[in-house]
């Protein structure tokens, strides 16, 4: 029963392979799977660096663009205080006058360039 189990021992799927033979092609296509393994973690791992310096940057340039908006805000908001204040002084007779003189400045270019 022992010479039969060793004569089975080294029949493998695909055929009669022997074991120290297999054993060294299992080892070679392990190292190459980590081989392949260790490529793809460093390729990861500079993609997610790459991934995080844009989100740094995005993050950066986001910022600078609120700080922005809020100055902007700022000027329009005093802009429209003067506004407000300007027109609060006028007189509705000398606004209406304003107004109607810009249409009609507006009118005559309008038949001018035609």
């Amino acid at each position: 029963r022992n010479s039969r189990a060793a004569l089975f021992d080294g029949i493998e799927e695909g055929g009669i392979r022997s074991s120290s033979y297999s054993h060294e092609i299992d080892e070679q296509e392990n190292d190459r799977a980590i081989d392949g393994l260790q490529d793809r973690v460093a390729m990861l791992k500079r993609l997610s660096g790459d991934i995080n310096e844009e989100v740094d940057a995005h993050n950066r340039m986001l910022d600078r663009m609120g700080n922005d908006m809020d100055t902007s805000r700022g000027v329009l908001s005093g802009t429209m205080d003067k506004f407000k204040m300007v027109f609060e002084k006028k007189s509705s007779r000398s606004m209406f006058t304003l107004v109607a003189s810009f249409v009609v400045i507006f009118l005559v270019i309008y038949y001018l360039t035609r």
